[in-house]
């Protein structure tokens, strides 16, 4: 039977094509325009009065090197040009032009991120032959949508690969369409190792690209397992894979591929997903148990937040990408412009603008709001929650997003007239994005992710450029750049070591409430890769799982084994600290003991619990190994009773290789009692028939054929896909496709 394909998708939050950048001369905290780029081809748009239009396109259609590729008629009037960066730069100063932005973004990045983590600092760290610690010598895999290697920042770097896609020898990133164009690659690859105007986070590292996700950043798990079969035959030292699926199972092909990656001497980083802030979250590959699990964490950001009048309440807004900085400094005058329709923009200049989502895009409103003269765009949500924006151009404006909540309430102020805002803008570093996804990994109840980096407003390498993007494939590339320095600075150590490294050294962090966030939230911490290469003793491995227990089952001991090495040229002495009491949990933790330089000692770690003092969940902690002076946390955890994970995920369904055959595919973590897929009529919700029903299930793939013959049905029906397990019911819905085709 043909395998359904199992769609990967890049983890990043991108929501429209590349922001721009705008002039440097009228916004001067931008970085110039760099020469060497005077000649390079870009796509810019130009937006014109209504009385120069004819004029300016017919200047633009007898140029030689310019092609008008795009005509814009209702948002705005004006056009996407194509040609040398020069000859639009001069094309700017027509009369008759009000605004131009390139489609590309040329702002320095990585300049925050890499250092937070340590990784400038490193720079005056040496390997064992003298060289300083830049990742040179190491060769690290990225299996992603292919890498823009003619990128002056990243070609020096580049070093070959190969197309899983098209089956060649070219990894380039998809181009084409908007639709299929792909930029996640190269924006990994300069997070890892660019060499140029921006820094990665191993600028010397030997990058090799394999191109596993095609147009529009998708691929089945059949070319990423191909992607790290390549990089095992290949020898890379690192591999890095910003990308998943919504399966949180521990035996996933993908999970399991990259175990067996590191079994053959490589470190295997991968994000764990964006489909946070619930538990359950995370997907295959970031459920794989030898790979290093990455969650998203912020670098150092200022964030604005509004008051309107005298009201004692705090908004939240949310910059969008592609964006001016939202950067007023004194109170401003905001009114109501309805779905943001140019008919709607009256008494708006010198003011912000309170919008509502919807019917046009951010950026039509955004531009609308510009040429009405306001000098502010706050987007608010048609649904509840928040949401991050992207704005095809930078319109020369400020626009940020608010949720559905607070926009409501701006607007019931604005009725009262109160309608001054202010903004104050407030510091925050080393949080957990909202985004991340969260663990455990069901069945096996690991603590995943690993670790955490940071993945938010991450600016890095395009295709010609550079843009802002934000996602665990952001926090993982920087864990990955941390390996390849950590593997030069020790080339001998394992991946489980390497990990440790990570892992042992890595900051806890808090919430707002100065709370430790728990371990299956930020598993060990965010990295600090100068302490990672610094590290004399090493704790494997780095979180300690104890399994699942149920309230009627009896008094229990669960041991667990690690391993506590000494990597220094000295004798150390270890001692465990005895964690506070907690009820249904008593610990035996071993003595206190030396290791002689470079020995390592296998010991145990005890748990003696009685679940029917326990409450129903999940309990987790820290415990405590002192190294002299120094301190290694160990996250923990224990289940009680079957938890809330979803019972079913993963829902696919597509034609078969037989005509009017089709398949379906699900996952259930841990089996069901009783699992169905239901047919509906979409329109009337009237029930039609089971396409499939059954009892007593054994966890795992479920992979079935069926005829559409048999089925006697033709048209477009809502699938409800149903699980029961321990006394809970999930289900996941889809519109699905049954015609006289099917098949091939």
């Amino acid at each position: 039977m043909r395998k359904i394909l199992i769609l990967v998708i890049a983890f990043c939050t991108l929501g429209g094509q590349t922001p721009a950048m705008a002039e440097s001369a009228v916004y001067p905290h931008r970085p110039a325009l760099p020469e060497e780029y005077a000649d390079e081809e870009i796509t810019s748009v130009i937006v014109t009065d209504a009385k120069s239009r004819d004029k300016i396109y017919s200047k633009i259609e007898n140029h030689p090197s310019l092609k008008i590729t795009h005509v814009y008629k209702h948002v705005f009037d004006g056009f996407s040009v194509k040609g040398k960066r020069k000859d639009i730069e001069q094309l700017k100063n027509e009369q008759g032009v009000i605004h131009s932005s390139p489609v590309s973004t040329y702002k320095v990045s990585l300049e925050d991120s890499v250092p937070f983590i340590g990784g400038d600092a490193i720079r005056g760290y040496f390997d064992e032959e003298d060289h300083r610690l830049t990742g040179e010598g190491i060769k690290v895999g990225v299996i992603d949508t292919g890498i823009d290697y003619t990128h002056p920042d990243l070609n020096k770097n580049y070093h070959g690969g190969f197309d899983l896609v098209d089956g060649d020898d070219d990894p380039m990133e998809t181009k084409g369409s908007s639709h299929d164009q792909t930029i996640h690659g190269t924006h990994v690859a300069g997070i890892i190792a660019a060499n140029g105007k921006v820094k990665g986070v191993a600028p010397e590292a030997e990058v090799v690209a394999y191109r596993a996700l095609g147009p529009g950043g998708i691929g089945t798990s059949e070319q990423v397992i191909a992607a790290i079969d390549r990089a095992i035959e290949d020898k890379v030292d690192v591999i890095n894979l910003s990308l998943g699926n919504n399966v949180n199972g521990p035996d996933w092909p993908t999970s399991l591929a990259l175990n067996k990656a590191t079994e053959k001497g490589i470190i295997a980083v991968t994000s764990s997903g964006n489909s946070g802030p619930k538990t359950w979250t995370v997907g295959s590959p970031g459920t794989s148990s030898k790979a290093i699990s990455v969650g998203a964490s912020t670098p150092p950001l200022k964030v604005p937040k509004l008051t309107i009048g005298l009201e004692d309440k705090e908004l939240d807004v949310v910059e969008m990408q592609g964006s001016m900085q939202w950067d007023f400094t004194k109170p401003m005058e905001i009114t109501f412009a309805g779905i943001g329709e140019k008919k709607e923009f009256k008494g708006v200049k010198d003011k912000i603008v309170l919008i509502e989502r919807g019917k046009l895009t951010f950026t039509e409103k955004a531009m609308n709001a510009k040429m009405a003269g306001a000098v502010g765009v706050l987007i608010y949500n048609n649904v509840d929650g928040e949401f991050a924006g992207t704005l095809e151009i930078d319109v020369g404006i400020p626009v940020a997003s608010l949720s559905k909540k607070n926009g409501k309430w701006i607007k019931k102020q604005l009725n009262k007239k109160n309608s001054r805002i202010t903004t104050t803008y407030h510091e925050i570093k080393d949080t957990i994005a909202p985004f991340s996804s969260r663990g455990p990994v069901t069945n096996t109840w690991e603590i995943k992710p690993d670790v955490v980096a940071p993945g938010v407003a991450i600016n890095s390498t395009i295709p010609k450029g550079y843009m802002e993007l934000q996602g665990t494939s952001m926090a993982a590339p920087h864990v990955a750049g941390a390996a390849a320095l950590i593997k030069q600075a020790h080339p001998e150590w394992t991946p489980e070591q390497v990990k440790a490294a990570l892992m042992n050294t890595a900051k806890l962090l808090t919430d707002g409430k100065n709370k430790l966030y728990e371990p299956y939230v930020q598993g060990a911490g965010r990295i600090q890769v100068l302490e990672a290469i610094k590290a004399e003793t090493l704790v494997y491995p780095g979180t300690l799982t104890f399994g699942m227990f149920h309230q009627e089952d009896p008094r229990t001991v669960k041991d667990v084994k690690i391993t506590i090495d000494n990597q220094s040229e000295e004798e150390k002495h270890y001692t465990f600290q005895m964690p506070k009491d907690m009820e249904g949990i008593q610990w035996k933790l071993p003595a206190s003991f030396y290791l002689k330089p470079k020995e390592k000692r296998e010991v145990t770690i005890s748990v003696d619990l009685t679940p029917s003092n326990m409450g129903e969940g999940l309990h987790s902690g820290h415990l405590y190994l002192n190294e002299g002076s120094k301190q290694i946390h160990l996250p923990y955890m224990m289940v009680i009773e079957e938890p809330d994970y979803p019972r079913v995920m993963a829902f696919q369904f597509g034609p078969a290789d037989q005509p009017s055959t089709y398949q379906f595919q699900l996952y259930l973590p841990r089996g069901a009692e009783e699992y169905g897929i239901a047919l509906y009529d979409p329109d009337s919700l009237r029930f039609i028939t089971f396409l499939d029903w059954e009892k007593d299930v054994p966890r795992g793939l479920i992979e079935k054929e069926i005829s559409a013959d048999e089925l006697g049905l033709k048209g477009i029906y809502r699938a409800v896909v149903f699980a029961k397990k321990a006394g809970q019911e999930d289900t996941v819905e889809a519109e699905i496709l049954i015609d006289e085709i099917g098949g091939k």
